[in-house]
C-alpha cells in the first residue's frame, strides 16, 4: 500500500495541480521496493523528505536549498512535495540562517539547515560555537536544540578555495556538537535520518565527491529499519564499521577517505597483504571499542584524513589509539593526511588528497620484520 505523503495543501488549505503531481510522485517512489541503484545524493534526498513527511515540525532552509534544490540538488523536489513553508531559500547570510534556526530549534522545530559549500560556514561560527553548541549546558538541560547543520565539505570537485576545506576537527573540537560523516549511500539515508532525529545539534558533514557514488540500496528496507530502531530506541549513532576484514594492519578512516581507504586495501591484497578497513561514521561521539578492537587484532595503525595533519582528526585518533592499544601495537602508527598549506588549486589537488600509493607507503612503514 503506498504511504500517504503529507503536501502543502494540508499547511495551507490549497494546493496547485504541480504540488499534488509532486506529492503522487513521491508516493510511489516512497512505496518502491528492493535494492536499487541509488546515489548519496537521492538516499539523503530520501532521508530528509521522509522525516519531513513522518513529523510537521521538521523543515529545510538555506542558500537556493528551494526551488533550485541546492547547488547539489540534495534538497531537490522538497519544496514541491513539503510547500514553500517548510523547505524554502533564505538571504545569503550564514550566521542569520544558523540564528534563525537556533530560534526555531528552541520553540519545538527540527530545523536542517544546509551551508551550502564547507568553507561558507565560516561566518556562522560564532552562532554554532557559541549558541548551538552551548545551549542545552547553558540552561541545564531545560532547553533542546534539535537541529541539523548539513555541511558539503573536502575535495575531489575541483572546487576553488573556500570550497573544499575539510573543517570537521573545528567542529569536533567544540563540546555539545556532534559530528556524523557518511561513506556509503545506505550510511548517508541511515545517519541523517537519526541526526534529524537527535534531541541534540548535529554537523552533519557530506563528503561532496561521493553525492553521485551508487550502491545498489534498499530503501524501503532502510525506512524499516529507521522506524524498529526508533521504537526500540536504539540507532547506529556513535558506533564505527569494519567495511573490510583483515588482519596484517589496520586503515581507519571516515567521509570521502573510506574509498580510498577501501581501494588501498584492494591492491595490497594484490601484493599479498591483508588489510581492515574502518569506517569511522561518527566523529563525535566515537567509537573507541571498534577502532580499537581492530587495531588490538592486527598490531598496526594507518589513519587517513583529507583534512590538514596538525591538531587534526586524525591527530586526536592516533592519540587515543596509542592511549589504548600500547602494548598491542608492533610499529608506531602512521597518519595519511592532507599536507599542511591552504587547499591547493583544482589542477593541483590529486596531489594534495590522499590517494592509494602514499597509503600503501605508509602501511609499508610498519616495520615488518620481511
Amino acid at each position: 500500500m503506498s504511504p500517504t505523503v503529507t503536501t502543502s495543501s494540508e499547511a495551507n488549505g490549497n494546493v496547485s495541480a504541480a504540488t499534488a503531481r509532486a506529492a503522487a510522485k513521491a508516493a510511489v517512489d516512497a512505496a518502491a521496493t528492493g535494492p536499487q541503484p541509488v546515489t548519496l545524493a537521492k538516499a539523503l534526498n530520501t532521508a530528509m523528505a521522509d522525516a519531513m513527511h513522518a513529523d510537521d515540525s521538521v523543515l529545510v532552509f538555506g542558500e537556493d536549498v528551494g526551488m533550485l534544490g541546492g547547488v547539489f540538488r540534495i534538497t531537490d523536489g522538497l519544496t514541491k512535495t513539503s510547500g514553500p513553508s517548510r523547505c524554502f531559500d533564505t538571504p545569503l547570510a550564514e550566521s542569520g540562517i544558523v540564528g534563525m534556526a537556533v530560534g526555531m530549534a528552541m520553540n519545538g522545530m527540527r530545523p536542517v539547515i544546509e551551508m551550502q559549500f564547507d568553507a561558507f560556514a565560516y561566518p556562522a561560527f560564532e552562532q554554532i560555537f557559541s549558541h548551538v553548541a552551548k545551549m542545552h549546558n547553558r540552561t541545564k538541560g531545560a532547553v533542546k536544540l534539535p537541529m541539523v547543520v548539513r555541511v558539503p565539505y573536502a575535495g575531489g570537485i575541483g572546487g576553488v578555495e573556500h570550497h573544499c576545506d575539510s573543517s570537521e576537527a573545528y567542529y569536533a573540537h567544540t563540546a555539545g556538537l556532534k559530528v556524523f560523516t557518511p561513506a556509503t549511500v545506505a550510511d548517508g539515508y541511515r545517519m541523517l535520518r537519526e541526526a534529524i532525529d537527535s534531541d541534540d545539534p548535529v554537523v552533519f558533514m557530506e563528503p561532496k565527491k561521493l553525492y553521485w557514488s551508487k550502491d545498489l540500496v534498499d530503501l524501503g528496507a532502510l525506512r524499516d529499519e529507521h522506524a524498529a530502531n526508533a521504537a526500540r530506541g536504539t540507532s547506529s549513532e556513535g558506533r564505527a564499521a569494519v567495511a573490510r576484514a583483515g588482519t596484517d594492519a589496520t586503515l581507519i578512516a571516515y567521509g570521502p577517505s573510506v574509498p580510498t581507504a577501501l581501494a588501498a586495501a584492494a591492491a595490497a591484497a594484490e601484493e599479498g597483504r591483508s588489510l581492515e578497513v574502518v569506517d569511522v561514521r561518527s566523529i563525535v561521539p566515537f567509537d573507541d571499542e571498534t577502532v580499537c578492537a581492530s587495531v588490538r587484532k592486527t598490531g598496526r595503525a594507518v589513519v587517513i584524513a583529507e583534512a590538514h595533519g596538525f591538531a587534526s582528526v586524525a591527530s586526536e585518533i592516533v592519540a587515543r589509539i596509542q592511549e589504548r592499544c600500547f602494548h598491542h601495537l608492533a610499529a608506531p602508527i602512521r597518519r595519511v593526511t592532507g599536507f599542511d598549506v591552504p587547499y591547493p588549486a583544482p589542477k593541483l589537488e590529486h596531489y594534495y588528497l590522499p590517494g592509494v600509493d602514499r597509503i600503501l607507503d605508509a602501511v609499508d612503514d610498519l616495520q615488518w620484520e620481511d
